[in-house]
Formats: C-alpha cells, structure tokens, sequence
C-alpha cells in the first residue's frame, strides 16, 4: 500500500472527472439553452445538499477500522441503503415543494428522476469502500473515468433528441448506474442479510459526527456568498465569487487527490504514529511545494491576469484576489487536517473544530461587510490564519509532532515562492515588460516565475526536489 501510487490513481480519476465536465459543458451548452442548464443548476442545490448525508459517512468508517468483520460491512451497506433511498423517497414525495419553491414547475420531473441517483449509489458505496481501503484506486479510477464518459455519451444523445434538461439529468443517472454495475463487478464481497446492533452503534460514534461536520462546513463553506448576495447585491457577489473560484478550483482538486490518497494508509497506521507523522508531513510538503508558487503567483500577477484572461469588467476582482490568494495556501494545508482526525478515529474533535471554524468565518464574514466585498474577503483571511492555528496544531498532536515540525518541513518552497513572486512584480514594474501586450506580458512573467522558481526548488530545496521526483517517477 502506498500513498505516492494511491495519489497517482486518484489524480488521474479526478483529471479525468474534471475532463469530462469540461467536455461536457463544451459540447452541451451548444445544444442546450441557459434555461435547461438554469434548472439543472436549480436542483442541484438539493442534490449536493442530500449527497452530504447519503450514507451519513458509513463508507469512511469501513475505510477507517483497524479489523473489519462481516457483521460490520454487512451493517453498514443495509445501513447505507436505507438511508439513500429514504432520500431518494424524500425527494420524491418533495418534488412538487421543492418545484414550487424554485418558482419552476418544470423541476417536478427533474427531481422525481433525481431521487433515484441516491438508492443507486448507496447501493455500491460500501463496495467502492472496501475497494479504497484496500487502496485499489487504480480500479476506482477506471471505474469512475468509464462511468463519467457513458452518462456524456448518453446526455449527448438526447440532447441531440431533444430532450432538454432532461438530458443532464440522465447524465447523473447514467453515471451513477455505471459506477454501481462497475463496482459491484469489481468487488468481490457480496453483502448478506446481517444486522448488527454493536456493529451499528460502533459505526454511528465515528460517523455521526462526520456527516454533522459535513453539514457544518457546508454551511460555512456557503456563508460569504449568501452574506455578500444578500447585503452588497450581484454585482459584489459576482466579483467575489470568481476570484474564489480562481483560488478553490486547483486547491480542490489537489485536496481531494491528497485526502482519499492518504486516508487508507493512514488509517493503516494506527498502530505506527511515527510512520503517519512521517507521511503527513511529507504530504504537507508537496502540496506546499506545489500551492505556494501558485498562489504567490496568482497573487503577483492579478493585475494582468484578471483584463487579460477575463476582462476589463471584471476588475473588481483584483483587489479580492489579493486576499483571497494567501488564504487558498493556508486552505491547502489546513484542509488536510480532515484525514488525521479520521484516520485516529476522533471525529469528535473534527467536528468541534468545524463549529469553531464556521462560526469564526460568519462572524469574519459579517464584519468585513463595512468595507464591501475586499472587506469580506479581506477578514476571511485574517479568519483563515487564526483556524489554522488550533487545526494544524490538534491534528499534528495526534501524531506526536508539533506546528514547528510544519513550519520546518514547508520552510523552502514557501520561500522560494515568496522570492518568486517579488522578482515578478519587480519585473513587472520595467518599462520593457510594460510596453508588451498584456497577453504577452502574463506569457512572459508566468513563464520566468516559474523557471524562477523552479531553479530555487532545484539548487536549495532537496526535500521538495526529493518528494517531487519520487511522485513524477513513479517510485514507492
């Protein structure tokens, strides 16, 4: 079992997840109008909110436990499937309420086809677990590129004949059934009619509080662009939203690769903290390696980056970027956090540190107001530096290090990064590079940043240059 092999796999599954999506907004927004995609976009606000509950994170907890026996999985999948196809009964029953609170009698359909992706998923989640825990994310990867090209093809097909929204919502459909098929082929446990109460109960002090720190961080995750929309109108809020996308898009993706690498192996650890310890801050050494000179980039560059790849009107954003792009490294590390606490089976702690988390965001949120979205953006980073602190710090605990060890490890890239992005704003600031095209100016400082920085990692940073080596070339 290794985390390098295991971040691999699940990098290429979400580089092809992430293809797909691309693909499919290319092709489909050429046949489907805004208003199919509008009451998609609609439904699935209550689709992602019903997600965080739809095994109430059973699955995690298969992953997590030392020994596993029959009575446990057996448990947790009739446990699973209950809880998803309530859902999906919910929905169904609801979707007249819910159309009618979306101003959209249209979504009645939508949500009735909806409703049945959660029985159909839940249906295989225990058997995609098993297959994680045994970190066989080769396979998963397979499983997940195959099932996300099927339901494209199948959504290409009736739009074509079409049939409007309804086609993404086959396209939901599809996948999900493709990824059921798939994994329950690839696993080879077959659940039996088994209920244990003990094993239950065992499952539920682990999982409870996972899926009540899921809906906590939902919620804060949500705060500012409700706040913003509902005090400082569209506008703000669209400015606001765009450059936080600029900074979440890569981060989450590197978090979710990083977060289902190592939960396996680390909840195999249990009985090694030294080997986790060793592996967490190793971790927390390539996502600096790689987050530091992104942001310090985005944020050297935000003045010609923003007119040139998105436009004049959309200036409003640089100021927002500046801010918003130390947080996205602070969010790269501290979102990692999540893993250690899951692995030492103390989602207790993870949940009150979520609590913590949203109501020092709300509250940063609701005071940064004054000064308008800056503003907000502005004290969610003062938020961010202040929840790092006791996240960073109660995690590293349960692997016997301290925050010294972090700010030991990460010492390097974060100072190549910072000298990086001053030679670039120096460089900036020359007549020469001033008089080129904006296009060419972002070309030319992206491009010597990054051979800036590359050359840093290179001469002086031999634990980045050591750990990205070992990624690249595929050993173990």
């Amino acid at each position: 079992m290794s985390a390098l092999s295991n971040a691999r796999w699940v990098a290429v599954g979400q580089a092809m997840r992430v293809g797909v999506q691309v693909l499919g907004l290319i092709f489909l927004s050429r046949i489907l109008s805004p208003g199919d995609f509008g009451l998609v976009a609609m439904a699935t606000v209550v689709a992602n909110f019903a997600n965080l509950v739809r095994d109430l994170g059973t699955a995690s907890a298969v992953i997590q436990r030392e020994t596993l026996d029959e009575a446990t999985k057996n448990t947790a999948y009739w446990f699973s499937l209950g809880i998803g196809s309530l859902l999906g009964l919910c929905i169904a029953l609801l979707s007249p309420v819910l159309a009618a609170a979306f101003k959209a009698p249209a979504l009645t359909g939508i949500f009735l086809l909806l409703s049945l992706t959660f029985p159909i998923a839940s249906a295989a989640s225990v058997h995609q677990a098993l297959l994680e825990r045994d970190s066989q994310f080769k396979l998963v990867a397979r499983i997940e590129s195959v099932s996300g090209m099927v339901g494209l093809a199948i959504a290409i097909a009736l739009a074509h004949a079409g049939a409007g929204a309804y086609s993404l919502v086959a396209q939901t459909l599809a996948a999900a059934a493709m990824s059921t098929v798939q994994l329950w082929l690839a696993s080879k446990w077959r659940p039996q009619k088994q209920w244990s109460g003990a094993a239950l109960k065992s499952i539920w002090q682990f999982s409870s509080n996972l899926a009540a720190f899921n809906f906590v961080n939902y919620f804060s995750r949500n705060a500012d662009s409700m706040i913003i929309g509902r005090f400082l109108g569209a506008g703000a809020l669209g400015a606001y939203s765009l450059a936080y996308r600029l900074m979440l898009f890569p981060l989450q993706n590197l978090t979710i690769v990083a977060s289902r690498a190592l939960f396996p192996v680390m909840s195999r650890q249990q009985a090694a903290i030294g080997d986790m310890a060793n592996l967490y801050l190793r971790t927390l050494l390539i996502i600096a390696t790689v987050t530091a000179p992104m942001m310090a980039g985005l944020f050297a560059l935000r003045d010609v980056f923003v007119p040139v790849v998105l436009g004049a009107q959309w200036s409003a954003a640089i100021d927002i970027i500046a801010w918003l792009a130390p947080v996205g490294f602070i969010q790269s590390l501290v979102s990692t956090v999540g893993t250690v606490f899951m692995a030492r089976g103390r989602t207790d702690v993870l949940f009150k540190l979520g609590v913590f988390s949203a109501v020092l965001q709300i509250a940063a949120f609701l005071i940064g107001l004054r000064w308008g979205a800056v503003g907000v953006a502005a004290c969610y980073f003062v938020a961010n530096v202040i929840n790092a602190l006791p996240c960073l710090g109660m995690a590293l605990r349960l692997v016997e290090r301290r925050l010294l060890d972090v700010l030991v490890s990460i010492w390097w890239p974060v100072t190549a990064a910072l000298l990086m992005a001053g030679l670039i704003t120096l460089a900036k600031g020359e007549p020469q590079v001033q008089a080129l095209p904006g296009m060419a100016q972002l070309i030319l400082l992206s491009v010597g940043g990054a051979c800036i920085y590359g050359a840093l990692i290179a001469l002086f940073a031999c634990g980045s240059r050591k750990e990205l080596l070992l990624l690249v070339l595929k050993r173990t």
